[in-house]
């Protein structure tokens, strides 16, 4: 099989070429790796630490190139099987500064892959990277109780949003303005077109080789700054909950879809109510580990922030005969050690 891997430099990008390649199968990662050095903000091996990294492994092809770039997207797309489509622009904040951009990469990018592939000789699936802020402020219509260190559902047996809660009539952010329009794109590629997509709604997806900033990647963002002396803000009061999905449970989830005979499907993918973590009950978990205090200021809550939000991954379990692995305490202490193997990619809070 060969894999096409857009966003491949990206945490979850390089992830997927990663797993793939491992197969056996021909892997082609395409990115224009803007993202990366735009969201760290600084030069140096860390800004291309993937896209390097990648370049090290067999069965992988790296190719430089943006979604936008019609012409050459169908090119590189002409003989692949299977695409993992995670190029995006993935922080609230950025698209709330400058939406027209966001607007382009989310949902122009993603027309572009579905066109190119439905013009191809060999009729690719197609799995594209969704998110949670679909259903926009929507999800803090669930009755929560607020306990000591995080918020919970107020009936103990609500497993979390499915697939069929609204996405409508709810302030959304542009941010998930744009993944919903192309999110509704793939699932209509399959009605109209024949062809095999999925559409991951995923949650907080964390792991190794995960350069998390503030407004991205929050998990991994808070075991950066611990290790680092950097100073983290918590906006709200630090209760709001995730299910966090580690990211080779996430690859898992890919390749099962993938391998399915179903023809098209809408999945919520996370952690699930079984792997649930709080902002604060993530800070003493890393202080444990690493034996030092946070340095922590405090901010208001932010525009299109949930309190709660846990995915209900129970079709994706039936459907994918899938499930997560890879426990919160057991993949928040791979990523840990993950970083503090790594230190030279991470700017010391004194230099």
């Amino acid at each position: 099989m060969k894999v096409l891997v857009t966003g491949g430099s990206g945490f979850i990008g390089s992830h997927v070429c990663e797993h793939f390649a491992s197969l056996g199968n021909a892997v082609v990662a395409y990115d224009n790796l803007s993202r990366s050095s735009l969201l760290l903000k600084k030069e140096g091996k860390s800004a291309t630490s993937n896209w390097d990294f990648l370049k090290t492994l067999r069965h992988i092809k790296t190719i430089r190139g943006s979604t936008l770039d019609y012409s050459k997207l169908k090119s590189v797309m002409e003989d692949v099987d299977a695409i993992v489509h995670t190029a995006a622009q993935t922080a609230v904040t950025t698209s709330l500064t400058d939406p027209r951009t966001d607007f382009n990469t989310n949902l122009l990018g993603t027309f572009n892959v579905l066109e190119a592939a439905r013009n191809s000789k060999t009729n690719p699936c197609i799995v594209f990277c969704s998110t949670n802020k679909v259903y926009g402020e929507n999800v803090n219509s669930v009755p929560i109780v607020g306990k000591k260190k995080r918020y919970a559902y107020e009936d103990p047996k609500f497993r979390g949003i499915s697939e069929s809660f609204s996405i409508d009539q709810s302030k959304h952010t542009p941010y998930g303005c744009s993944k919903l329009g192309a999110d509704l794109y793939v699932q209509d590629y399959a009605h109209t077109y024949g062809m095999k997509t999925a559409v991951f709604r995923m949650s907080c997806i964390y792991g190794p080789r995960q350069f998390g900033v503030e407004d991205q990647g929050w998990l991994a963002w808070f075991v950066i700054a611990n290790l680092t002396g950097q100073q983290v803000t918590i906006y709200g009061d630090g209760k709001q909950v995730r299910d966090a999905l580690f990211v080779e449970d996430l690859v898992r989830a890919f390749e099962a879809f993938i391998a399915s005979g179903t023809k098209g499907g809408v999945y919520n993918i996370g952690g699930g109510s079984k792997n649930t973590i709080s902002i604060l009950e993530l800070v003493d978990m890393i202080e444990s580990l690493s034996r030092k205090k946070f340095k922590i200021a405090h901010g208001n809550w932010r525009s299109g922030d949930q309190k709660v939000y846990i995915s209900d991954i129970g079709k994706a379990m039936a459907e994918l005969e899938w499930g997560p692995r890879v426990g919160v305490e057991k993949g928040v202490g791979r990523l840990y050690e993950w970083v503090q193997d790594n230190m030279t990619l991470f700017k010391e809070s004194n230099q």
